[in-house]
């Protein structure tokens, strides 16, 4: 692999950074952003030339200058309509994510500032008269990828759809490492990934395609560290008639306020493993209950391809839990082989669809904000 890649991966207090040089991981820091810092912008999105200038100049400290980077890489951001893949970044996804119109999130950011370095190189390569090369910025597996079955999208009402919003990048990445280890020339296998961490999704793929998955932002699926995952409608219906709680204050409930937050005031699930193992039994009965709520929701993908499923895949930050990715296993098993593939590897996962951008061995997406892309 030959390049420099520049990995950009925005969240809400913090900026991941990663630098590889010929498929070599330099450095990744993580820059954070203090609550004073932030505290001077009144939306996410006015934090994009801050962030910018806090990226550019950290490059600087560590003497890498324009030249010596030839694609920016970004986590993608909330827009649609999308399917999973590479996309260069144009200003129709500037627009969608700079107006927040499908979402706001930190990682709108992301696509933006990296659209911006790509700029400032190409700015540098023209003052030098280098004509003999292009930066371009590009993101990788967007969260909003829509690649569902028809029958997956139905819900219970027409005014509520099922909708598409998972961790893509890592899933697909899970994946694609898996296809690596076990020989396998094209994408050719049914799987189930569960990516656990602060949300949880858990998607389908089948050949390739995401073919179901549940809304890991939107109150759909097992509960998490810190979100209530589906919740029943009649007691939620109450919460938000009883007087007691605001718009803003039920969606923080739901969202960042509930799951091992709502029993427990942490979302450190290693803490309340270690509560439980000390004899807590409230909290030995939690982390049971966790690990039976994600397997429960594996195994009903599997009804979506009629079980036939190759491999089951657990990832993300809390399957460096072996208690959990076993009691998973046992619960699980009997669908298909379970594999453990832990932590996320974002900024490893942007940086291989880069070196595949360079190589030319990857299909790069134009984006249209009002049509869906076809692969």
């Amino acid at each position: 692999m030959k390049g420099k890649v520049v990995a950009i991966d925005t969240g809400s207090t913090s900026t991941k950074l990663g630098y590889f040089v010929d498929g070599r991981k330099v450095f990744e820091q993580k820059l954070v952003h203090n609550a004073e810092e932030l505290s001077a912008y009144s939306h996410v999105m006015q934090q994009d030339t801050m962030r910018r200038d806090v990226v550019a100049d950290f490059l600087r400290s560590k003497n890498i200058y324009y030249k010596d980077i030839d694609i920016v890489m970004a986590r993608g951001g909330l827009f649609s309509p999308v399917i999973t893949g590479v996309y260069k970044v144009n200003r129709d996804m500037r627009d969608v994510l700079l107006t927040c119109r499908d979402g706001t999130h930190a990682c709108n950011l992301s696509a933006v500032i990296a659209d911006d370095i790509a700029e400032m190189v190409n700015e540098r390569l023209a003052q030098e008269g280098d004509t003999s090369r292009v930066c371009h910025a590009y993101i990788a597996d967007p969260p909003m990828a829509d690649e569902m079955l028809p029958e997956c999208r139905i819900g219970g009402l027409p005014e509520f759809p099922r909708r598409a919003f998972f961790h893509a990048l890592n899933s697909r990445a899970t994946v694609k490492k898996y296809l690596r280890e076990h020989g396998h020339a094209a994408n050719d296998i049914t799987a189930i990934v569960a990516h656990m961490g602060g949300g949880i999704t858990i998607t389908l793929h089948r050949n390739g395609k995401v073919i179901d998955t549940n809304n890991g932002l939107g109150g759909d699926g097992p509960f998490t560290p810190e979100r209530a995952g589906s919740c029943p409608a009649f007691p939620l219906i109450e919460m938000c008639f009883s007087g007691r709680y605001t718009e803003a204050q039920v969606k923080k409930r739901v969202l960042g306020q509930g799951g091992a937050v709502a029993f427990f005031g942490t979302n450190d699930l290693a803490e309340i493993e270690r509560m439980g193992l000390e004899g807590d039994e409230k909290a030995a009965t939690f982390i049971k209950a966790f690990s039976l709520n994600v397997a429960k929701y594996i195994v009903s993908l599997a009804a979506t391809v009629e079980g036939k499923v190759d491999v089951i895949l657990l990832t993300g930050g809390t399957a460096n839990s072996v208690a959990i990715t076993e009691d998973i296993r046992r619960r699980v098993a009997f669908v298909a082989p379970v594999e453990v593939y832990p932590g996320e590897n974002e900024l490893e996962s942007l940086a291989e669809n880069a070196y595949a951008v360079l190589e030319g061995k990857v299909k790069v997406h134009l984006y249209d904000k009002d049509k869906i892309v076809e692969d």
